[in-house]
């Protein structure tokens, strides 16, 4: 009897154990589509939460209107511009599938000497156009795929700029809310870790993922701004007309992980139209040193030093993140190596602790 008792006990736990574990796995696929969203939402609502409460002492403490105001100041400086901009980008894929699809079948024209010119990319565009003069139908074939599933992959509905849009909207609206709430939001949050981990490690894991989450957004969005400035500064010095129109591109796909170069490389074919030479090298160059260099190596130090942490730690998370998981794996990979990071550096300080306080053994 008391072994019957016993087995159904087991069992009992067992159907728990897998109910709970059916539990997560459907959470998991509940939030999964969220994922973007929410990174959207911690890059709006980090950095500016300072600005939010001046706004809120502005109003006089009213803080729904100030996220009224958010939302609509929001919405009028990034949702506007980047629907525009998908809708733009939209309108142009068609026109780079027709240019794919011509060039199958009739070829294309030489290259320009200079472009072959062109540090890093030069080399790897002319020998892509000269296997094209030489065999277009073959060399176009050959990477049909791979173009063709970039294109339509670029304006999907779960991926591409619809996606991203689609996202900012969302996360527009859950910032305000967040924002509007101020820290009640991250008080179940509190509660949960210091139930799991104790006060102290709770309070300290939060701490580091925060750090994280603060470093990832700073330099996210400090590189979208510097590289738009940037790319301005470049545009404008070739005499390029709506210069600020195309930072402001630039800024939106910096910020979004797309990068300069959907921007900087039909610039710099526009410009060699244009038949200036001096130009067309200068803006060449200026886009691979330094909108490149700025996408590239800024951004990684900038999120090391807005993080607090050790900017290999974050280095090493973002990157590893944005290869694993896209976007919003800069996120996640942060956010898992901080955490890592502190629980190990923890562990070793209660270590040297305990060593320290062994009494030493009387000399004889």
């Amino acid at each position: 009897m008391k072994a019957l008792v016993e087995n159904r006990r087991i069992v009992e736990v067992v159907i728990i154990i897998l109910l709970l574990l059916l539990l997560l796995v459907s959470l998991f696929h509940i939030i999964t589509p969220f994922i973007g969203v929410f990174a959207y939402v911690a890059i709006l609502s980090v950095p500016l939460h300072g600005p939010f409460e001046k706004l809120v002492r502005l109003v006089g403490n009213r803080r729904k209107l100030a996220g009224f105001i958010y939302g609509f100041i929001a919405v009028c400086i990034i949702v506007i511009p980047f629907i525009f901009l998908t809708g733009f980008l939209a309108d142009k894929v068609d026109i780079v599938i027709d240019w794919f699809k011509n060039a199958k079948e009739n070829g294309v024209g030489p290259l320009p000497e200079w472009v072959s010119g062109i540090p890093v990319v030069g080399g790897k565009i002319a020998a892509f156009w000269t296997s094209v003069e030489a065999n277009p139908a073959g060399t176009i074939q050959k990477y049909e795929p791979q173009i063709l599933g970039f294109l339509t992959g670029f304006l999907s509905k779960g991926a591409g700029l619809i996606g991203a849009a689609l996202e900012i909207v969302v996360a527009v609206i859950i910032s305000a809310v967040v924002l509007t709430s101020g820290s009640k939001v991250l008080n179940p949050l509190h509660d949960l870790m210091r139930k799991l981990l104790g006060d102290p490690n709770g309070e300290e894991i939060l701490d580091a993922t925060g750090r994280a989450i603060k470093g990832v957004t700073v330099g996210a969005l400090g590189t979208a701004i510097i590289c738009a400035v940037a790319a301005w500064i470049g545009y404008a010095i070739v005499g390029l007309q709506f210069a600020v129109l195309f930072a402001i591109i630039t800024f939106l796909l910096v910020l979004v992980q797309v990068g300069p170069l959907l921007v900087w490389l039909p610039v710099t074919f526009y410009v060699a139209s244009l038949g200036n030479i001096g130009n067309t090298i200068f803006i060449a160059i200026y886009g691979v040193v330094v909108l490149l260099g700025i996408d590239n190596i800024l951004k990684p130090i900038l999120i090391g030093r807005s993080g607090k942490m050790p900017v290999l730690v974050l280095f090493l998370g973002v990157i590893g993140g944005m290869i694993a998981w896209g976007f919003t794996g800069m996120f996640k990979g942060a956010i898992i190596l901080a955490i890592f990071y502190t629980l190990i550096t923890k562990y070793l300080a209660k270590d040297n602790t305990k060593i320290e306080e062994v009494p030493e053994l009387p000399q004889r």
